[in-house]
């Protein structure tokens, strides 16, 4: 379906192509391509006889390959470095999530979202971890996101099914202490990440180079890898102050490096102007 896509638009100047698979059936005709890669691309790589494919499409065409996180650039330079170069973008982020403006989180219960995919990866140890510091009651855990595996979800934990971006903007986010991910997933850059730190809240998550790429440990949110430590950042994240503090540096980091779409429109536009040998005057 892909490859007979590619054959119809015959006039084109530059394939945009997202995830590594979409290349298989790039024609060989050329044109430079431009591949979007997401941290489970990578488990591509892994397959029988996957890079050589890939390496074959690269042939005789210029080709950017643009992951969505710097962590991605030494094992994809290591792969094609060789026949594509290899240059990191960041996804923007809408300007509802940094519109939001964050109520005092100083009283109780206090509120913790997690907004995921609802798979064994996706949660992690988040059941096991936040039992014991939330089922009293002096906090509350709300889940949402939908349910892709038969996952049993405990009844203190408050699951709310998909939400959409407005429940969150206008019902969640305002009111929230921060957002949790205890993902052992391959993620690339989590985007949900990014919008919770437009929005203000700092972020708890486990210690994995998708999220060290994200977080500023001890400035914008807390890394943990024990339960100890996982207890460690809802204590520290829960006085108004320290949670002000991150919140208002985990905005000003996305602002500055990820921007908006329009900010992502921007980058690509410039290595579409480098694939192709284009130059404007400005």
């Amino acid at each position: 379906m892909i490859g007979a896509a590619y054959r119809r638009q015959r006039e084109v100047d530059i394939y945009h192509i997202n995830w590594l698979q979409c290349a298989l059936p790039l024609p060989n005709n050329g044109k430079p391509a431009l591949i979007t890669v997401l941290g489970n691309d990578l488990k591509l790589l892994r397959l029988p006889m996957m890079r050589q494919c890939l390496r074959r499409i690269m042939q005789n065409r210029r080709v950017a390959i643009c992951p969505n996180a710097e962590w991605m650039y030494e094992p994809l330079y290591a792969a094609f470095g060789d026949c594509a170069d290899i240059i990191p973008v960041s996804f923007g982020i809408d300007p509802r999530w940094y519109a939001i403006q964050r109520a005092s989180t100083g009283g109780t219960p206090r509120r913790w979202l997690v907004v995921t995919r609802l798979t064994a990866d996706k949660l992690g140890p988040l059941f096991e971890w936040s039992q014991e510091y939330f089922r009293n009651g002096s906090r509350e855990l709300h889940l949402f996101g939908p349910m892709q595996e038969d996952v049993k979800v405990p009844d203190w934990v408050h699951y709310h099914g998909a939400a959409t971006p407005e429940q969150l903007t206008s019902d969640w986010f305002p009111n929230a202490c921060g957002l949790i991910t205890l993902s052992r997933h391959s993620e690339g850059r989590p985007q949900v990440m990014l919008e919770a730190m437009a929005a203000s809240l700092p972020i708890i998550a486990s210690r994995m180079p998708a999220h060290s790429s994200i977080v500023d440990q001890h400035r914008t949110g807390m890394l943990c890898d024990s339960p100890e430590a996982y207890l460690a950042a809802l204590e520290t994240l829960e006085d108004p102050v320290v949670n002000c503090e991150f919140g208002e540096a985990a905005r000003a980091k996305v602002e500055r490096e990820m921007g908006t779409w329009d900010d992502c429109a921007g980058r690509y536009v410039s290595i579409y102007r480098k694939l192709t040998g284009t130059h404007t005057g400005e």
